[in-house]
C-alpha cells in the first residue's frame, strides 16, 4: 500500500513565518530558522523508506518552482481556507493519487524522530487505528495520520490554540473512529520552546561523545 507523507510548509520569509518567535528574535533571524527546521524536516522525510513525501506550499503560485527546484521536493500549493479546510484537501488529493496511508507533518519540529511518523503508518497499516494523533506539549499534534478522509476532523476545531487535541480527539471518539497517540513532542513556536529545542539538541550531542 503506498504510504504518502504531507509536509505543510510556507514561503521561508520575514515576517511571514513564526511571528510569535520574531516578537523576541527578530523577522530576519526567525526567516532563517524557519528554513533550517524546515530542511531538517525534509531530511528526515526523504529517510523514510517507502513513504513519498509532497510539500504543501503556503506561497504564490510563481513561487512554486522555485521552491520545489530549491528544496529539491516534490511540491503543491495549499488551497484556500483555514487550516482544517486546507488539511482537509491535501489529504483529498493525495488518497486521490492513489496512496493508502496518509500522514501529515508541519515544518517546525526539526528533531521529531522518524521512528515516530514510521509508528503512524504501522498503526494505520495494521488496521489498529482510523486515527493517529502526534500530541504536542502546547496542545495541538505535531501528526495526524488517517487512511481514508474523515471530514469531521476538520471542522469546528479551534485551530492555534491548546484545545487542538482535546477537540479532535473528542470529535473522533464522538464519531466511533479508533484513536492511538503517539508519544509526545514538543515544536517550535515561541522563544521558550527554542531554548527547549537547544537544550535537547545538546543532550543529545553529549550522548553522542
Amino acid at each position: 500500500m503506498k504510504k504518502g507523507l504531507i509536509v505543510f510548509a510556507r514561503e521561508p520569509m520575514p515576517g511571514q513565518v513564526k511571528t510569535r518567535l520574531a516578537a523576541d528574535i527578530g523577522n530576519h533571524a526567525a526567516a532563517e530558522l524557519y528554513e533550517t527546521m524546515l530542511q531538517d524536516v525534509l531530511k528526515t522525510a526523504s529517510q523514510l523508506s517507502d513513504v513519498d513525501a509532497v510539500v504543501f506550499w503556503d506561497c504564490e503560485e510563481e513561487s512554486l518552482p522555485v521552491l520545489s527546484d530549491k528544496y529539491c521536493c516534490s511540491s503543491r500549493r495549499q488551497s484556500l481556507g483555514d487550516l482544517g479546510q486546507r488539511m482537509q484537501w491535501a489529504f483529498e488529493e493525495m488518497f486521490k493519487n492513489g496512496y493508502g496511508l496518509c500522514c501529515i507533518i508541519g515544518s517546525d519540529a526539526p528533531d521529531l524522530p522518524s521512528s515516530y511518523i514510521q509508528d503512524a503508518y504501522m498503526l494505520l497499516s495494521t488496521q489498529q487505528s482510523n486515527v493517529v494523533l502526534g500530541p504536542c506539549l502546547d496542545g495541538g499534534y505535531y501528526l495526524l495520520g488517517l487512511h481514508q478522509v474523515w471530514p469531521q476532523l476538520f471542522v469546528n476545531i479551534p485551530w492555534s490554540t491548546a484545545d487542538v487535541l482535546e477537540q479532535s480527539l473528542a470529535v473522533a471518539q464522538g464519531s466511533g473512529l479508533t484513536v492511538s497517540l503517539l508519544p509526545e513532542w514538543q515544536d517550535i513556536d515561541t522563544l521558550e520552546d527554542l531554548l527547549a529545542f537547544q537544550e535537547r539538541s545538546r543532550l543529545t550531542l553529549a550522548r553522542k561523545v
